[in-house]
């Protein structure tokens, strides 16, 4: 059976989330996704080995929006993300702490530092001896270094500074590695990914592997790529969190969620992530 056939073996349980219907709606697979004319997104690619041919091409969420949504991100004057990148590009160089210290007053220049950065998070943290995401790097350093309270992980301060820091990995490709100490981790984030929960009874991938390309209510199903994280939601007006996002779809099952910066999202980020590797790195992209 073929990837596209699949979808519809799940399509009942999809409804029954309570979305009201589904259509399918298949992708623009031909539009080219540009940023100020100039920097150009690589947004559809083969799919790695270790996907076992779970899926024909691995897609940008890009591709799953409509033309206007699609446009909004082509456009750093009209991306609405951009003024949340702008206040952490501000906090960035902002003294907080006991330390007397900034990010930059370590890192430098935030374009120089933090280039390359997002597009291998999750990644394992060899002195922790665990599975760091971008959000612990960063309170790490608050802690240790700055003398500085934690920041929540999902609110504004972290989410901006995700975005300031994410946007200079704009353009190249997500590369996470998933061997070595990671593989565990990955292989975890795995089997949630497959793992049916909650009182639907459905997994990660009954959506975003079985089903992408369905037009359920107001939106489509994508692929579920993480790259363009964190996110601008038009409906909420403001930037989404990877685990905020992952928290809500595990909760969408039905099931008592993991918490966010919890070891299981973690692990289930790092596998998410792999998935969309050799994408480009869209932080901060759009999405309704």
């Amino acid at each position: 059976m073929t990837t596209r056939a699949k979808k519809t073996a799940v399509l009942a349980a999809v409804m029954t989330v309570g979305f009201g219907g589904a259509a399918m709606a298949e992708p623009d697979l031909d539009a080219k996704l540009v940023i100020n004319d100039e920097l150009e997104m690589t947004t559809i690619v083969e799919p790695a080995p270790y996907l076992d041919g779970a899926l024909d091409q691995v897609i940008s969420g890009w591709h799953f929006r409509d033309a206007a949504t699609r446009a909004m991100e082509m456009d750093d004057f009209e991306n609405p993300a951009m003024n949340f990148v702008e206040d952490g590009l501000a906090a960035w160089d902002a003294v907080d702490g006991t330390e007397g210290k900034s990010c930059a007053s370590c890192h430098g220049a935030i374009e120089e530092g933090m280039r390359g950065v997002r597009a291998v998070m999750p990644k394992y943290n060899e002195e922790a001896g665990d599975l760091w995401s971008l959000e612990e790097y960063i309170n790490d350093c608050r802690v240790n270094r700055m003398g500085a309270e934690a920041w929540n992980w999902d609110k504004t301060p972290m989410k901006v500074m995700t975005a300031a820091i994410g946007v200079q990995s704009r353009g190249m490709p997500v590369n996470v590695a998933i061997d070595g100490p990671a593989r565990p981790y990955w292989e975890q984030g795995k089997e949630m990914f497959y793992a049916r929960t909650g009182l639907l009874q459905m997994s990660c991938a009954s959506c975003h592997e079985e089903n992408y390309g369905n037009y359920i209510r107001a939106d489509h199903l994508s692929q579920g790529h993480l790259n363009g994280f964190p996110t601008l939601r038009l409906k909420k007006g403001s930037l989404v969190s990877t685990h905020n996002r992952l928290f809500g779809c595990v909760r969408d099952t039905r099931a008592e969620s993991y918490p966010k910066g919890s070891a299981e999202l973690k692990a289930l980020e790092l596998y998410v992530a792999s998935r969309g590797n050799g994408l480009s790195v869209e932080t901060p992209a759009v999405r309704p």
